[in-house]
């Protein structure tokens, strides 16, 4: 199976396809992490996404029934230096291809991805086909521009494909009963793991939902998810975000995060090249401490337009200093723009769900009157 990469400004890569038959148009980003392919590619933050991963070898490891963060892969397609056929771990239950043919998901191998990387670092990430049909370079410029494949590739950027769910509980474990409403713009099963682990129970409320509604739970505290797309077109969270505060605790995580800087009246841009990997340092300016992060977020806060919102820059990327999380300077509402449990990557920002669980415990106390003010 031959394998094609095209690029809107008419750059061409061409390898081995493996995955699907198919030909996908997304957006082509690149990612460091050196492993966790199946969470990264299942991410519902990476949906209208081509990954080219940055690491040489993909695939070693296989495919577990476990690891995935949503039902399906997200990801319009892959893109690897090399892909490894054979895996070899005892919690493999199938090989990268075999998955990604069975989602329908096409990929390309034997290709230069640190010259695709520098491509995407120079001139920002971009519009692109991928494809394993073998077709020719003057097919793919004609495809490219084809309706129902620009409207699929728009649609993977905006509202429209997020994972809505219908709202269900989740029961978490037996203690401290905290009961968090999770706005869900595309959450991860990981970061709903993350809270019923310390023993809350998690209510998934689809994109659409009201502050009110969300309030007539009686929840201890909000959760606004991460997701894909553009903030700005986010026109109900942003609404939702901005009633909720000074109701109750409201934690944002990566889409959350840029929600609620609208919400507070902030500005957020498009990065040139995004931050995506499992290797993103970032300093906790409040406690004083550096952690390593998990990371795939296309867009980032405005820090100069935080002045006047209430909110203060809490957290910075160590490589180009952009602003990764937010804090109320009175209530008890915070944000950041990566993943705190990992998946993949490190867990050195946990904390972040243990803070979430003090507010709302002092907020479950009566400690926060209606949100109050913060410890």
């Amino acid at each position: 199976m031959t394998g094609i990469l095209y690029l809107e400004n008419g750059t061409v890569y061409r390898g081995k396809g493996f995955g699907a038959a198919a030909t996908k148009v997304g957006e082509l980003v690149f990612n460091t992490s050196m492993s966790g392919y199946q969470e990264i590619l299942t991410d519902p933050a990476a949906t209208g996404q081509i990954v080219n991963m940055t690491y040489p070898l993909v695939g070693n490891y296989g495919i577990s029934g476990i690891d995935s963060q949503s039902d399906s892969v997200r990801a319009f397609g892959l893109i690897a230096r090399d892909i490894s056929f054979r895996p070899s771990n005892r919690r493999s239950v199938t090989g990268i291809s075999e998955w990604l043919e069975e989602q329908g998901i096409p990929g390309i191998y034997n290709v230069d991805t640190r010259a695709i990387t520098r491509k995407i670092r120079e001139a920002g990430t971009c519009k692109c086909l991928i494809s394993t049909e073998g077709i020719s370079k003057e097919r793919a410029q004609e495809l490219i521009e084809r309706e129902e494949l620009r409207a699929d590739y728009m649609a993977g950027a905006g509202v429209e494909l997020r994972v809505m769910r219908a709202g269900s509980a989740i029961e978490g474990a037996a203690g401290r009963g905290l009961k968090v409403a999770a706005l869900d713009f595309g959450i991860r099963r990981s970061t709903v793991a993350a809270l019923t682990k310390r023993g809350c129970d998690v209510i998934l409320c689809p994109y659409g939902t009201s502050a009110d509604e969300l309030l007539a739970m009686n929840p201890h505290g909000v959760l606004l998810s991460d997701g894909p797309g553009s903030p700005l077109e986010c026109a109900a969270g942003i609404n939702a975000a901005s009633e909720l505060m000074g109701h109750v605790p409201v934690f944002g995580i990566g889409m959350g995060h840029l929600v609620m800087a609208l919400a507070a009246g902030g500005k957020v841009y498009r990065l040139k090249a995004g931050h995506r990997g499992g290797n993103h340092g970032v300093m906790d300016v409040l406690k004083g401490r550096s952690v390593i992060t998990s990371q795939n977020h296309g867009y980032a806060v405005e820090t100069d337009s935080l002045p006047g919102s209430g909110f203060a820059v809490s957290h910075h990327n160590l490589n180009d200093g952009v602003c990764e999380g937010m804090r109320h300077e009175s209530l008890p509402v915070f944000s950041i723009a990566y993943s705190p449990e990992g998946g993949p990557g490190p867990n050195d920002s946990e904390y972040m769900f243990d803070d979430f669980i003090e507010k709302m415990l002092a907020f479950k106390s009566g400690a926060l009157e209606g949100g109050g003010a913060h410890a």
